[in-house]
């Protein structure tokens, strides 16, 4: 399958499947690691930390999975979304 988005005037052509980040950010580096167990079920993925803020209150977390359609790339996106541990996905 082969998706062309446009964002911004800029087109991003992607081949299914492929590996897909996404970035996730939250109060709990605990709390999104148990979010993506979650969302993610058994799929295999890389997790990794991103980045903390200077008070530590935030930290992101880095999730690397392999997505088999736009429809798997965008409900992944909006459970993670929609999870109460994740503040913001990019």
């Amino acid at each position: 399958e082969r998706v062309v988005l446009s964002n911004c005037g800029h087109k991003l052509e992607l081949e299914y499947p492929c590996r897909w980040v996404y970035k996730l950010i939250g109060e709990s580096q605990e709390s999104v690691r148990q979010a993506i167990v979650v969302v993610l079920q058994e799929r295999e993925c890389l997790v990794s930390l991103s980045n903390s803020s200077r008070t530590g209150k935030y930290h992101c977390l880095d999730v690397e999975v392999v997505v088999h359609s736009e429809d798997d790339r965008t409900a992944n996106y909006e459970a993670f979304r929609c999870h109460p541990a994740i503040t913001m996905v990019l």
